[in-house]
């Protein structure tokens, strides 16, 4: 079965403190859930257009697993308390193997 890829990209931060609280949240829900923490930060380095935005890539066990933790209850809290704080691009990608 191959693994999944749950990628976001942080647009823009309106709002730091609820990004913050957002993260005291989502981090322990996403591993909880079986995630692991693979990217979290900024582009070393872009090319090709690329931005210098925020990024977050985690690993989940399949594609299932990741839009389980996306849809628990402890990670909607996370969202919850994230409101309209950020815009960002979320997805969830399969992996090749």
């Amino acid at each position: 079965m191959a693994k999944a890829y749950w990628i976001t990209v942080y647009r823009s931060v309106r709002d730091p403190q609820a990004l913050a609280a957002y993260a005291k949240l989502a981090a322990p829900a996403l591993t909880a859930a079986g995630g692991r923490f693979l990217v979290r930060g900024l582009p070393a380095k872009v090319y090709e257009g690329g931005l210098n935005e925020r990024t977050v890539v985690i690993e989940f066990e399949s594609v299932a697993r990741a839009i389980a933790a996306h849809d628990s209850p402890a990670y909607q809290e996370a969202l919850r308390v994230l409101g309209k704080g950020v815009e960002r691009d979320l997805r969830i990608v399969e992996g090749l193997e």
